[in-house]
């Protein structure tokens, strides 16, 4: 999966040594998993590296962290600010970085709300979440394991525990066989994958699962959804079911990790021709070079680094254009 290895980490105001970045084994994060956190992408850029989405990653960490009554000794402004500098200091392309704000001083107790809240970011190598399945396609799997109603565990929040259901369906796939599962809402419409969101294609609409499905609201997600229609597609958030899943023309995962992945195959069904399909690609090609600096119409989605070095520009005639 990903490889936990860095040269600092950014620990409530000041840089530690990795192996320097620790909590009491009593912290309450721990014990109940009630933390937040992110997971946010930096890459070279031919303007030094550049950090995909900071500002909205950042506002989604302090809306989980208010739905978990964890009071964040730190504003937006000193939180982007935060992970510039620890991106700079880890000196590492491409790279994903994890900021996760938790209770970390010894303080059992399910209703302890007292506690102090803490801020570490760390940022390690990226690879790929999804192997080759990245780009060739993956299998897929429809989990036993539903995703929890947002009544129960708030959709809305990227929280520490929401993953539990997550991590069994992803351990149940992989003993399968199987890339990556697909969790299904209480009520048994698709929701998402262990990380991430779903698109399907028919007649060359998209698809996505809504809010109804009890979905984490993806910033990938939103992103290939403004990709997609500015390359002339309809998006559709509805309703779907594991039949429309199973008889798609093509449909493939998003994420931060995971970016985009495409799905070949779920259980013995196969998706479309089994290979990306051509709305697949075009939305993948776009995203790739929009991460990376080459598409100016999403240049507002980057903040860069300074310090770090510059990728290599693109000949102008090999980049293309969106549509």
């Amino acid at each position: 999966m990903m490889a936990a290895q860095g040269k600092k980490i950014w620990m409530d105001g000041r840089l530690v040594d990795f192996a320097d970045a620790k909590v009491h084994v009593l912290n309450h994060t721990l014990h109940y998993g009630v933390g937040v956190f992110e997971g946010i992408r930096a890459y070279p850029t031919p303007d030094g590296a550049g950090i995909f989405r900071l500002p909205e990653h950042v506002a989604r960490l302090l809306t989980s962290a208010r739905i978990y009554h964890l009071p964040v000794p730190y504003d937006a402004e000193t939180i982007a600010r935060a992970i510039v500098e620890t991106q700079a200091a880890n000196e590492v392309l491409p790279s994903y970085i994890r900021p996760i704000v938790y209770r970390g001083e010894p303080s059992l107790g399910v209703k302890n709300s007292t506690g102090k809240v803490s801020l570490a970011i760390a940022a390690i190598p990226a690879k790929k979440y999804l192997g080759e399945g990245s780009e060739k396609g993956v299998r897929a799997k429809i989990s036993p394991y539903r995703k929890p109603r947002s009544d129960a565990m708030p959709s809305y929040a990227k929280a520490c525990g929401n993953y539990l259901a997550s991590y069994l369906a992803g351990i149940d796939a992989q003993q399968d066989g199987y890339d990556e599962a697909i969790l299904l809402d209480a009520n048994g419409y698709l929701a998402e994958g262990t990380g991430e969101n779903l698109f399907l294609v028919r007649d060359g609409v998209l698809y996505t699962p809504g809010l109804e499905s009890d979905i984490l609201l993806g910033i990938t997600r939103q992103s290939v959804a403004t990709i997609a229609t500015d390359l002339g597609y309809t998006v559709v958030p509805k309703l779907l079911s594991v039949n429309e899943l199973l008889t798609a023309d093509e449909a493939f995962f998003t994420g931060t990790y995971a970016e985009l992945a495409p799905i070949r195959a779920v259980g013995d069904h196969r998706i479309g021709a089994a290979v990306p399909g051509p709305v697949t690609r075009a939305v993948m090609t776009v995203f790739a070079k929009a991460v990376r600096g080459e598409e100016p119409r999403y240049a507002q989605w980057l903040t860069h680094v300074p310090g770090l070095a510059a990728a290599p520009r693109t000949p102008r005639t090999a980049r293309g254009r969106a549509n």
